[in-house]
């Protein structure tokens, strides 16, 4: 019975290091690589054909970066223009990480 016991804690303690680390791996940078590139391209400069067809701004410029993080966080929640809106499928979390992932691409 202690065998089981000990055997049980083990796989949860496991399963909660791991869990942790899926969470942990939730960085801006992880979130705009998967939600934002195709259109924004790996390094924010709209470089990809889709950015270039919707005439996308450089998330480094300093009209971007100029913007406030309340402003930049309600553009990722709500959308803007051709952009989807991003509530309810980031947690608000996410989206203050994509806040300042946006911010480490400032020219």
């Amino acid at each position: 019975m202690k065998t089981i016991i000990r055997a049980s804690l083990i796989v949860l303690a496991v399963a909660f290091v791991f869990s942790t680390w899926s969470v942990a791996a939730d960085t801006g940078a992880d979130i705009f690589k998967t939600k934002c590139a195709a259109c924004h391209g790996a390094t924010g400069a709209g470089d990809t054909t889709m950015g270039k067809n919707l005439k996308l701004r450089d998330l480094g410029s300093a009209d971007v970066q100029k913007q406030s993080d309340d402003e930049l966080a309600n553009i990722i929640t709500n959308g803007k223009g051709k952009m989807p809106k991003y509530d309810g499928k980031l947690t608000k979390e996410q989206i203050t990480e994509m806040v300042k992932y946006i911010r480490t691409l400032k020219k």
